[in-house]
């Protein structure tokens, strides 16, 4: 059976011969053939030259043919920031000092759609066997991307114009999946990362209707759908599943063990996840091994696949991810060549900041990477905006989890999850968006 077979049954939650096996790989594909991200990201013969050496390198039975959370944004009017190492970042937003809605819809020929388009045609052509993902930016986020921090009030203050953007960007991204399918894409996927940071009370609200019809459509189109998520989001995964995508996926965040149970109830597949940090950028081939084995023996064929938890960051090592792919097509063989290996623990020793003499407030946004987490880019916005009126008395610092000196931070400060926010050392919000009244209001209180 070949990897597109494999997927497509899966997601059809029939019984498969073993887990099948997809690397959520964006940026990191550039290194293998010497090309910095923003190049491939940009050029559609350098980006099919990419994927077909991952293909070859890492054993896939499905690929996403660009993972860029931004091409929607870039074209409905938001400034981009681009970089060598990671996907480009939304640096402004067009509807920040004016909150009207939209009525630009996207074309097959605006911004990149032409570059994605053109290479997955031509992936399908020459790799017919695998599943090729299409990724969308889901409509939360894209809401995001154009109004800014500024949502996270609106929510509150303007619920109603809230709704009617959310509905407008699924309504762009439904039209942009549709584009995608005709080029050839075999599965697509929703990418909706502050899904995370919402309360489930505010996913009823917003979102259950405009991500039910979104899933709706797709299934018109005969097109299996994934939801994809990152940070933590155990307390939505329930109002996940009854929006009715066909797979829910997961970072390192959630723990995959009790969320399946979840899925298994709406008959949703799950799919993840495998640490980004701790294992796939700072860990050995066989850390990453052990890692995939442990999860394929506890999660099982069923309804399941194996992936990142996200987007594979630009550094990790291509051998990390050639060793996963190993495990899964050879998994006994590799189970046995493991037997005698020992994890090494190498963080690094830290000191803590001297909280109790600080002579500022002291705001610390633990991120996966502020660049290509969206959450974590909008947790990091919010400390900022939040802070600004203080001036110099606040400091803002970002503890980017791709750098193992801040893994071990977490550990100190007993933090489990990222993106999150601590005022003076005390954490103060996990896997949420604090309003800026509400941060405003926790820094007046650090001052005393």
């Amino acid at each position: 059976m070949n990897g597109k077979a494999l997927i497509l049954k899966a997601l059809n939650h029939e019984d498969v011969p073993r887990t099948p096996w997809v690397p959520y790989t964006g940026a990191q594909i550039a290194n293998l053939k010497g090309y910095a991200a923003d190049e491939m990201f940009q050029d559609v013969d350098k980006l099919v030259e990419c994927l077909l050496e991952a293909e070859a390198q890492y054993a896939p039975d499905g690929l996403p043919v660009m993972f860029d959370l931004q091409v929607e944004a870039e074209i409905l009017g938001c400034d981009l920031k681009w970089y060598p190492n990671t996907p480009p970042t939304v640096s402004s937003h067009p509807l920040a000092n004016e909150f009207t809605i939209p009525t630009r819809r996207l074309t097959r020929e605006d911004g990149r759609i032409p570059i994605i388009m053109e290479a997955t045609r031509r992936l399908k052509q020459m790799k017919p066997d695998i599943a090729l993902y299409g990724l969308v930016c889901g409509p939360f986020t894209l809401a995001s991307h154009l109004r800014g921090t500024n949502i996270f009030m609106d929510m509150y203050t303007a619920p109603d114009q809230v709704k009617e953007l959310i509905n407008y960007c699924e309504e762009v991204v439904s039209e942009y999946s549709g584009f995608l399918a005709e080029a050839g894409c075999d599965v697509i996927g929703a990418v909706d990362p502050l899904v995370s940071q919402i309360s489930p009370a505010s996913f009823e609200q917003f979102l259950s209707e405009p991500f039910a019809a979104y899933f709706k459509k797709l299934r018109d189109l005969q097109i299996p759908s994934t939801f994809f998520v990152c940070g933590d989001a155990t307390k939505n995964i329930p109002a996940m599943c009854e929006t009715r995508p066909d797979a829910i996926a997961i970072d390192e965040n959630v723990d995959i063990v009790e969320a399946k149970k979840v899925t298994d109830e709406h008959g949703v597949l799950i799919s993840g996840n495998l640490q980004l940090t701790i294992t796939m950028l700072f860990g050995s081939q066989q850390d990453n091994q052990k890692a995939a084995i442990d999860l394929m023996d506890t999660l099982g064929t069923r309804d399941f696949i194996l992936a990142p938890g996200c987007d594979v960051p630009f550094n990790v090592p291509p051998e990390n991810i050639v060793g996963i792919g190993m495990a899964v097509n050879n998994k006994e063989a590799v189970r046995k060549a493991l037997e005698t290996y020992v994890k090494k623990e190498d963080l690094p020793e830290i000191e803590l900041p001297d909280y109790e003499n600080l002579d500022h407030v002291l705001i610390e946004v633990v991120t996966i990477d502020a660049q290509t987490c969206a959450a974590c880019g909008y947790m990091l916005a919010s400390a900022q905006d939040g802070s600004a009126c203080f001036g110099d008395k606040v400091k803002v610092v970002e503890r980017s989890i791709m750098y193992p000196e801040n893994v071990s931070f977490m550990g100190k400060v007993g933090l489990e999850n990222a993106p999150a926010m601590l005022i003076n050392g005390e954490i103060k919000h996990v896997s949420l968006i604090p309003t800026s009244e509400t941060l405003e209001a926790e820094i007046k209180a650090a001052m005393k």
